[in-house]
């Protein structure tokens, strides 16, 4: 079931989201992640997604110290740079310039304690730096051997034409979720034409669509930001999140299973090479996950999921500019 992208680049249907290795969702130990991570690879799934924002390097730190000893070929590392950190999030900025982009790969390299990155994306998409230079810089980095290939996260489907003139796109990373669809429109029809593994993050709109959402957590951590978590907005969409639980009841498994195993079916319609990266601190959460692989979904099912996301309340992003429904006019 693995994923190649035009570029060669491997990637299995499922990964992991090593954000949660970081403090977006409140304090975590070496004692938690270290062994998190050994489940992940035992659970077969070697896609491990991080980025050089996530707790300021504390994700791909994590990832170092347990490679230490193991056998670098045995996982696949994507990693990010783009945006910078700020004084947190609202204030944090995009940048896509070559002398930003070559000082980091440097850094993250040195946090992973390796001498390569299998995927490097670019975060977020500079306004003010032209798609064609962010990729110039990247493919510098193919060319020195830092890293494998090259992603871009929340890229429109023009972008993504744009940048593949330039050097081949591995894969493009965006929200895709039952509840997040713009991508739908654009950016995976283009994603098929190019040949580019499409990598949903978010699959469970930041654990909006799992059988344990936590109401007094999500006001404390980062998720607080996001309109759809809003006062507001909440209660009717944890409303839209239990027909999803409903039908995972039809079936004796969790929302988060049938959450997942909607996104393999949505990639299989449209002829999309896909690999989802939910995250989760918790090992029974990571098996659930990896159980959705197995799940098979009817049309019907499908069919009902569908009709989910016209009816969410709050767009997906407080930044319509920083993804890329946004700066395609469908959100």
């Amino acid at each position: 079931m693995t994923q190649r992208a035009t570029t060669g680049l491997l990637l299995g249907p499922l990964g992991f989201g090593a954000m949660s290795l970081s403090s977006a969702y409140g304090p975590i130990s070496e004692d938690e992640t270290q062994p998190l991570l050994a489940a992940v690879l035992d659970a077969g799934i070697t896609h491990l997604d991080t980025a050089n924002l996530y707790g300021n390097g504390a994700s791909e730190r994590a990832i170092g110290r347990f490679l230490r000893g193991r056998d670098r070929e045995s996982v696949t590392i994507a990693s990010k740079v783009g945006i910078t950190a700020g004084d947190g999030f609202g204030t944090r900025g995009i940048r896509g310039d070559r002398a930003y982009i070559h000082e980091q790969i440097d850094l993250t390299l040195s946090r992973l304690g390796t001498d390569y990155v299998d995927l490097y994306y670019q975060h977020r998409i500079d306004p003010d730096i032209p798609i064609e230079e962010t990729v110039g810089a990247l493919a510098e980095l193919v060319e020195a051997g830092k890293i494998r290939a090259i992603g871009l996260s929340e890229a429109t489907a023009d972008e993504l034409r744009r940048a593949s003139a330039v050097h081949p796109i591995a894969a493009v990373q965006s929200e895709w979720s039952i509840v997040s669809r713009d991508i739908e429109t654009y950016v995976v029809p283009a994603a098929v034409e190019l040949g580019i593994t499409v990598v949903p993050y978010s699959p469970l709109s930041r654990a909006l669509l799992t059988d344990e959402f936590d109401r007094e957590a999500a006001s404390a951590d980062l998720r607080s930001s996001f309109p759809r978590f809003f006062p507001e907005n909440l209660d009717a969409n944890l409303a839209l999140a239990s027909e999803v639980t409903a039908i995972a009841r039809a079936h004796g498994v969790s929302t988060q299973e049938v959450a997942i195993a909607w996104l393999f079916a949505k990639g299989r319609d449209a002829g999309a090479a896909v690999s989802v990266i939910p995250g989760t601190r918790s090992i029974r959460h990571l098996h659930s996950n990896v159980r959705a692989l197995a799940l098979d979904l009817s049309f019907t099912d499908v069919a009902a999921l569908d009709t989910i996301a016209s009816r969410v309340q709050g767009p997906r992003s407080a930044r319509a500019s920083w993804v890329s429904g946004g700066r395609e006019g469908l959100i």
